[in-house]
């Protein structure tokens, strides 16, 4: 193993050789103006490279006041170790700390002083050689948590320079600098061209995960300016190749492709396990193509899409890192497949790839900008971007290489947003029918997330999937299960009992989901089985019908005698007339009633009228006179 990995080391360092020529290897260092204003014995304009971490203050700039400690003055220790403090008290000019050069990480020197309130940060090199770029080192736990937090700038200055300031500052002098960073980048129009050199390997640490979040960040704002037309975008891919003797190593063929033109190191740096070096060049390969066939639908923009979502739903560790999840993703934007394996080529050919190959020779710098030597590498209007790759010190950089009075609106405002699930709904799950979608904006993009619709929550990934769930699901969309209406009966494959079924209903067979047929119960003499009954097959049902004088009782699967019914109809008529017969009767007595009242009333008005006769009355005939008579 030992042997193995000392091989690795070696073939790697080869590696790294052939990216480039030698004669022509150029690495720029990018450099701010620092302007001494005070005092005037030392006032001037002086270079200083800008640190490959924390905060510059792209398209702006920065006045302070130098101070150079009088103990920890290489800043490798916490300075509240020696009781001293760089927070400015109110109305002061803002604390830049000089420190030296030498005996721990850069970062650690700028971390150092900005827990101790320091505005900005001035190292002054320890030797007499032109400016180099201060970048972070190989993140590991210790260091991760500082690199990441540090959000002041800083910047080296040459030697003899640091050298003036502390004899000036030990002399009594106040100190003024103004840093400036309105000329870091060029800012020639209305258009701002730029570049990441990026990579799909998701395992190699702390420097991969802060990559991977920074794209997932910046993914609504790219996609705004590139939209608007403000940008001009091109991802970038590093490779190197295969020295000759080594080609027909194992470590070159799973480092390789195309016969040792373009590798990758191994992503775990162990051969024996998980994926190879080729695994990384051919999905490098992959989204390159990505970005070339949406770029010639005038959709660019599209390229950030698949890079995060294959970041979510293909990481390594999960052992999704392959193709098939790469067409999974691709499909689910909408893109075709065939076009981008048909970018891509033949991998194991002997012969160039031209997609890679354009990537290898864009990697040596032109112009003003230098070799691509740094992963991740970002570039802007041809002039390589130092700092924090962070969502708002990207942005800020990218606006300042506009020209003046032609800045996009994204550049004056904070508010930067775009909804993305109203292009291809965001790559997320849907169902057009029933006017769900996965597919939620954010401030940063978007996320898919299966949806909550009338207290019914649908469970599933989100992109390909999502399934109504719990007590009430089968009252959205039939809960994705079949149903049917015909002949005026309406059916349900739905089960509302709180789990996620669909079962076909009773007279029917199939999935549940895309289709029930019926069930002939007939022809599969499931029932109307005895011997006098007559079937005949329905939708959903069935309709059973018994010869002579018989009646099909359907729970018991046969038919009895209309007779047994017949004696229970015969007592029903019976009462029918019985109860009409009283009815009948009870109405009679009650005329009877009310005539023999009438009549004794006349009878009695008539007596009383003859001893007392009423005026209001007319005579009344007497029948009791006329029987006299």
């Amino acid at each position: 193993m030992e042997l193995q990995r000392s091989f690795l080391g070696l073939l790697l360092g080869f590696l790294v050789l052939s990216l480039t020529p030698l004669s022509s290897a150029r690495f720029v260092v990018e450099k701010n103006s620092l302007r001494v204003t005070s005092p005037d014995k030392i006032k001037g304009t002086y270079d200083s490279a800008i640190g490959n971490f924390g905060i510059p203050q792209y398209g702006g700039s920065m006045a302070g006041a130098v101070l150079y400690p009088k103990e920890n003055q290489k800043g490798c220790k916490e300075f509240s170790e020696f009781g001293i403090s760089f927070k400015s008290t109110p109305g002061a000019l803002p604390t830049f700390v000089l420190v030296d050069r030498g005996d721990c990480f850069f970062a650690l020197k700028v971390w150092n002083a900005q827990k101790a309130g320091a505005s900005a940060v001035l190292v002054a090199d320890n030797i007499e050689e032109a400016l180099i770029t201060m970048d972070s080192p190989e993140e590991d736990g210790s260091t991760a948590k500082y690199i990441e937090n540090i959000t002041i700038p800083s910047a080296l200055i040459e030697k003899s320079f640091g050298q003036t300031l502390k004899k000036s500052i030990s002399s009594g002098d106040m100190v003024n600098v103004n840093l400036d960073w309105r000329e870091a980048v060029p800012h020639p129009d209305d258009r701002v061209e730029y570049e990441l050199w990026t990579n799909s390997n998701d395992e190699c640490g702390v420097k991969c995960d802060m990559l991977m979040e920074f794209m997932k960040d910046f993914r609504g704002a790219a996609q705004i300016l590139e939209i608007g037309g403000y940008t001009q975008f091109t991802p970038h891919y590093i490779t190197w190749y295969c020295p000759q003797a080594f080609t027909l190593s194992k470590q070159c063929k799973s480092q390789c492709i195309n016969h040792g033109r373009y590798c990758a190191p191994d992503p775990e740096q162990d051969f024996s396990t998980g994926y190879e070096g080729k695994d990384v060049v051919l999905e490098n390969l992959r989204q390159l193509c990505v970005f070339k066939v949406v770029n010639k639908t005038n959709k660019p923009w599209v390229w950030w899409d698949y890079v995060t979502d294959f970041q979510i739903r293909c990481p390594m560790k999960e052992k999704k890192y392959n193709k098939d999840c790469a067409d999974s993703v691709i499909k689910s934007l909408g893109l075709d497949v065939k076009k981008v394996e048909q970018c891509m080529g033949d991998p194991t050919a002997d012969s160039e790839n031209s997609v890679l190959k354009e990537e290898q020779d864009a990697q040596v710098g032109k112009g003003s900008r230098g070799d691509v030597t740094i992963l991740p590498t970002l570039v802007v209007n041809n002039r390589q971007y130092r700092g924090k790759l962070e969502k708002g010190a990207v942005l800020k950089a990218i606006c300042s290489g506009f020209e003046e009075t032609t800045e996009p609106a994204v550049c004056l405002s904070s508010d930067v947003e775009t909804n993305e699930c109203l292009d291809n709904n965001g790559g997320c799950w849907q169902n057009k029918a029933a006017n769900l979608t996965a597919c939620k904006d954010t401030f940063r993009g978007r996320v898919c997330e299966c949806p909550l619709v009338d207290g019914v929550q649908f469970k599933g990934d989100g992109y390909t999937t999502c399934e109504a769930s719990g007590p009430g699901r089968c009252k959205v969309n039939n809960g994705g299960c079949w149903h049917k209406a015909q002949d005026g009966h309406a059916f349900s494959a739905c089960t509302d009992t709180g789990e996620v079924q669909c079962q076909c209903p009773p007279g029917f067979k199939g999935d549940g989901v895309k289709s029930c047929e019926d069930v002939d119960e007939c022809k599969e003499k499931k029932a109307c089985q005895c011997p006098e009954c007559s079937c005949k097959n329905t939708w959903g049902s069935y309709d059973c019908s018994c010869s002579g004088n018989l009646l099909y009782i359907k729970d018991h699967d046969t038919c009895i005698s209309k007779a047994a019914s017949g004696g229970k109809s015969a007592w029903a008529a019976v009462w029918v007339i019985l109860i009409g017969l009283a009815m009948a009767g009870g109405g009679a007595y009650l005329v009877y009633k009310y005539r023999l009242r009438s009549y004794m009333d006349s009878e009695i008005r008539a007596i009383m009228a003859q001893y007392m006769p009423l005026d209001s009355q007319a005579e009344v005939p007497n029948h009791v006179n006329d029987e006299r008579a």
